[in-house]
């Protein structure tokens, strides 16, 4: 185990706010939109989504790397998020299967955290004034540097992050003899949604998130196309939402999950918007109003789509509700093979309540 003494650390939100910790991961500093995962268990699931792509994670669970790191648990080939803000560091860890330490594998990837916080106070403070920018440091203790490095960090607001964290290079899942062949547009997928696949005989083929439909449509002929999850601001991608019309337009089947939920949206007029605070974690609420029936969701999104638009639109209808704050979970597409959810039913981590999701797509492209 690498040799591991806790420095002091800095959190600054930029209300002002100031956390003092000691340093988790690498020595340095770090910046991003702060946001917080109720989460009790899944921390290595959610450090490698790309859909945190920018961000500070804060756990609000009071352990983490109690279980270690076990290598075949990631959702992407690296850590996604931008840092780490815990309660309690556990360097020590109790699980046989694990690889390595949290310290380690934090250490290898380059990324700084801040733990010894009173991650209570902090998320009653987020909750509070909404979600905002925040620097860790474990180099710099001074506030005022602190500051203005803060002050040079890029609003999420606006912000296009997926063809970032997209593959530069096509490629596929699965088996290729399968009976059903889906064109994954990759604004951040996670290896999950594509085992899943893989689980329903589909043979995926994964392109990077500015291919236009006309080169999959052409190379792949597939029976649907898929539209993946991801960072950033959904409003800022312009060539994903052509994309999404002209897949519309053919009536192959389609199904989008979290950002592609919005950019399914946004094909059909309806507008998107930042939120005061995203949905992030294993356990929300969600209600399928079509079947009348409660599921148990894992979420992590900071924008949505605007409700009042989705109920006024006259080109979609909607599956899903979410039951703490009304939210539009789901829709459906009126005369058309096309559903989103704004919730993830790979639920890695979470509960599996949604998988059946997986199969309606399938019977879209019986």
């Amino acid at each position: 185990m690498s040799n591991y003494t806790k420095l002091p650390a800095v959190l600054l939100l930029a209300d002002g706010t100031v956390f003092h910790g000691k340093a988790a991961g690498k020595i340095g500093t770090t910046t991003g939109e702060i946001c917080f995962n109720t989460g009790m268990t899944g921390y290595q699931e959610i450090f490698t989504d790309p859909s945190y792509y920018g961000q500070i994670m804060v756990a609000t669970n009071a352990h983490i790397g109690n279980y270690g790191i076990n290598n075949e648990e990631v959702e992407s080939e690296q850590i996604q998020i931008a840092g780490l803000v815990c309660k309690n560091y556990n360097i020590q860890y109790s699980r046989k299967q694990a690889d390595e330490s949290i310290q380690d594998y934090f250490q290898q990837q380059n990324i700084v955290g801040i733990s010894d916080v009173d991650t209570r106070q902090l998320v009653r403070h987020i909750r509070d004034k909404g979600a905002m920018n925040a620097i860790i440091s474990s180099e710099i203790l001074d506030l005022d540097e602190l500051k203005a490095r803060l002050a040079e960090a890029p609003d999420m607001d606006g912000l296009e992050l997926s063809s970032q964290v997209s593959t530069q290079e096509t490629y596929t899942f699965g088996d290729e003899n399968a009976t059903y062949r889906v064109a994954v547009l990759d604004l951040g997928v996670k290896k999950n949604i594509l085992r899943n696949f893989d689980d329903r005989d589909v043979f995926a083929k994964v392109y990077p998130a500015k291919t236009s439909f006309e080169e999959m449509e052409k190379d792949f002929a597939p029976s649907g196309y898929f539209i993946s999850n991801g960072p950033g601001d959904p409003s800022a991608m312009p060539y994903a939402i052509d994309t999404v019309k002209k897949i519309l337009d053919t009536d192959k089947p389609l199904f989008g999950i979290c950002l592609g939920h919005q950019l399914l949206a946004l094909a059909n007029d309806i507008p998107t918007k930042k939120m005061f605070n995203g949905h992030r974690g294993l356990n929300h609420p969600v209600k399928n109003v079509i079947i009348d029936h409660c599921e148990v969701t894992s979420q992590n999104h900071g924008f949505g789509v605007v409700q009042e638009a989705v109920r006024a639109s006259d080109k979609v209808e909607i599956t899903h509700v979410n039951l703490n704050d009304q939210s539009i979970e789901g829709i459906r597409v009126k005369d058309k093979k096309a559903f989103s959810v704004q919730y993830h039913p790979e639920s890695s981590p979470g509960p599996h309540d949604s998988r059946y999701l997986f199969d309606d797509f399938i019977n879209l492209m019986k």
